[in-house]
C-alpha cells in the first residue's frame, strides 16, 4: 500500500515549509498573513474509481501586507498531521502552490494533487481528510495551519437493476433484482458494499419524478432483490444515499411494459 512512503512525502513537505519560514508548530500565525477561501476539488467530494489515478486542484487565497512570497498546501488523513496515515503532496517540483498576484497584496493560489489506488488511496483511509496549509509574506510574516479545510475522499459506487418479467400482466408480480458496489483501492477492482439501506422506486411512463415502493439493505455480497405488484408502465430503479467513504447513486431505470 505503501503509505509510509506518501507519509515520508508530506513529511518531506513540511521539511520544504522550512525553507521559506522559520520552523512552525501547530497552527502558528507571525504577522499579518493569512489564508483563506481554501477550495478542493471545486467543493465536491473527491471520487476515486478502482483503477483510475484521480488529480483534483485545489485553490486557496493569501493575503500579506508586504505582498505574498510563497504557499503551501498538503492533503492528508488521520487523527493529526505528525501521524498522518496518507497524504498528498502538490504536482509541482517543489511542493509548493503556483500564486498569482491579484494586487500588491493578495495572491491567488493553486496546485493539483494525485490520488492513486494502493498508493496514498487505500480503503482505510476513505472518509474525512484535511489541507495542511503555511504562506509566507515578503517581510518573512507567516501563517501555518494543521487543518484549513476538510473534505470526502470517497470510494466511486456502482448501482444495477433489473425488474423481470417483461412484459408482465397487471397485478402480478415483478421481480426486481440489482446489486450496489464499490471500489476497493486495495485490489483495483469492484465489491459488493454489504448491509446498505438501499430504495427501491418507480415512476410511470408519463412522469419525470421517481417515487419510493420500499426499502431494503443489501447481502453480504451486495446484492438486492425484493418483489412489487406491476400496476401501470413505468421505470424501476434503485437509489442509494450515499455514505461518507461512498457516494450517492442511483441506477438507471429499467422500463416495464405492464399488460
Amino acid at each position: 500500500m505503501r503509505i509510509r512512503a506518501i507519509v515520508a512525502a508530506v513529511s518531506g513537505a513540511l521539511a520544504l515549509s522550512a525553507l521559506a519560514v522559520p520552523a512552525a508548530q501547530a497552527d502558528e500565525v507571525h504577522g499579518d498573513t493569512t489564508i483563506s477561501n481554501v477550495v478542493v476539488n471545486g467543493g465536491k467530494p473527491v471520487v476515486v474509481s478502482a483503477t483510475a489515478k484521480k488529480t483534483v486542484t485545489v485553490t486557496f487565497t493569501v493575503k500579506d501586507g508586504s505582498g505574498v512570497k510563497s504557499a503551501m498546501a498538503v492533503l492528508w488523513h488521520g487523527s493529526d498531521f505528525d501521524s498522518a496515515d496518507s497524504g498528498a503532496v502538490a504536482n509541482s517540483s517543489d511542493g509548493y502552490a503556483s500564486c498569482s498576484a491579484v494586487n500588491s497584496t493578495t495572491s491567488t493560489c493553486k496546485a493539483t494533487y494525485d490520488f492513486e489506488q494502493g498508493y496514498n488511496a487505500v480503503n482505510s483511509v476513505a472518509g474525512t481528510w484535511k489541507v495542511w496549509t503555511i504562506a509566507s509574506g515578503k517581510d518573512s510574516d507567516y501563517v501555518q495551519k494543521d487543518n484549513t479545510k476538510t473534505f470526502q475522499l470517497q470510494r466511486l459506487s456502482k448501482l444495477t437493476v433489473n425488474a423481470a418479467p417483461e412484459p408482465v400482466k397487471k397485478g402480478k408480480t415483478v421481480t426486481v433484482t440489482g446489486k450496489l458496489s464499490r471500489a476497493n483501492w486495495d485490489t483495483e477492482k469492484y465489491a459488493g458494499y454489504t448491509g446498505q439501506s438501499v430504495k427501491l422506486q418507480f415512476r410511470k411512463k408519463s412522469s419525470s419524478t421517481y417515487t419510493t415502493l420500499k426499502t431494503i439493505r443489501t447481502d453480504s455480497s451486495g446484492n438486492l432483490k425484493t418483489t412489487t405488484t406491476a400496476t401501470v408502465d413505468g421505470y424501476f430503479r434503485y437509489s442509494f444515499a450515499g455514505t461518507s467513504t461512498t457516494p450517492a447513486v442511483s441506477a438507471a431505470g429499467d422500463y416495464v411494459d405492464v399488460q
